[in-house]
């Protein structure tokens, strides 16, 4: 009975580097293609999913009848999948430029308008948690109403990854939605914590502005001499910029005087817990916490990338390193996606059991 189901595809909205697709692909989805308006992923995501069409498209533009004349995807497909992770710039909680993230705000209404048109068997939504603590600004208020009013069955949940196996602090709204019989559920919690130290302890050595000769992606960028400085004061496995904050050489302007504010600038990572969130400035010390735990740098794009769950060797291009770290920042863990595929297999699945 099984073997009566249509084999299961996917269409990845707002893709950028491949994360999601990635994920899918490794559990065995077939994503037809990907779409981005970001012209920086599209031979990044292209050389890791030659089987997948890069669509270099502003979404609020395409009309809702390409997929169908282009690629024959068709109406009420229950074996269809579609994936919306929006840029979530204007709704994370450290933006600090609205207006400039405007165009970003109802990224999901646009995604709504593909979803109503072709009805398909599934939907995926990951985003940051600020579109649900702002549902009726943020779409997702009309979203999840357009949803019941179709009957589709939906799960959603805001949710740390590192509780399912991606080795930083990512918290993330994410929702499964079905119009095929029976409920669907989000991935299961996982009993270990993957740490800092379980993912890239045992890389090469570099130093601030090197590479790695045998990976290239596993450089870090050049930093001052009065930054060398302040890594060299901060101890080794968690210190922040506390410990120099008293040395007028070293003491940043900004900060003087707000020691408890913005602890984790400048500060250093730890093995033996989650990553911070990496963001897409995670190789900047001056943006987060992404001094390495005991070289006196940044972390590498490659540790970067196998924080996301990124597999070593997969290819990331771009002009700069800021806009290759842009995409491994900006992606969903592959791993956590593969999760997600998973589930929506074994839901598919049962279906014909029920039939």
């Amino acid at each position: 009975m099984l073997n009566t189901l249509k084999s299961l595809k996917a269409l990845d909205f707002f893709c950028c580097a491949g994360g999601m697709t990635e994920g899918f692909e490794n559990a065995g989805i077939n994503v037809v293609a990907g779409i981005d308006i970001d012209p920086d992923c599209k031979e990044t995501y292209e050389e890791n999913h030659p089987n997948s069409k890069f669509i270099l498209e502003d979404i609020k533009k395409l009309k809702t009848n390409y997929f169908f004349k282009k690629m024959n995807i068709q109406k009420n497909d229950d074996s269809l999948i579609m994936i919306g992770c929006s840029p979530c710039q204007h709704w994370t909680i450290i933006n600090t430029e609205k207006k400039k993230s405007e165009p970003s705000k109802n990224l999901l209404l646009d995604f709504k308008r593909f979803v109503r048109y072709y009805k398909p068997g599934y939907v995926v939504i990951e985003n940051v948690p600020g579109i649900e603590l702002n549902q009726k600004d943020s779409g997702l208020q009309e979203f999840l109403s357009f949803l019941k009013r179709n009957k589709y069955k939906f799960n959603k949940e805001i949710l740390d990854m590192s509780k399912y196996g991606i080795p930083q602090k990512r918290v993330r709204f994410v929702l499964l939605a079905t119009r095929n019989k029976t409920d669907i559920f989000l991935p299961n919690k996982k009993k270990k914590i993957k740490t800092l130290s379980d993912t890239i302890k045992n890389l090469p050595v570099i130093k601030a502005g090197s590479r790695n000769k045998i990976n290239n992606l596993h450089r870090s960028p050049k930093l001052s001499d009065v930054n060398i400085k302040r890594l060299k004061l901060t101890p080794k496995n968690g210190g922040t910029r506390s410990a120099w904050k008293d040395n007028p050489e070293l003491q940043i302007e900004a900060y003087k005087g707000k020691d408890n504010m913005f602890r984790d600038v400048y500060g250093r990572m730890k093995w033996d817990v989650p990553a911070s969130t990496i963001t897409t400035r995670f190789n900047s010390i001056s943006n987060g916490r992404f001094g390495h735990p005991t070289q006196n740098r940044a972390i590498s794009l490659l540790e970067g990338a196998l924080l996301q769950t990124f597999k070593k060797s997969y290819s990331f291009f771009g002009k700069s390193d800021s806009i290759i770290a842009k995409q491994i920042g900006n992606a969903v863990p592959p791993s956590f996606a593969k999760q997600l595929a998973k589930n929506i297999e074994s839901h598919y699945a049962q279906m014909a059991l029920i039939d």
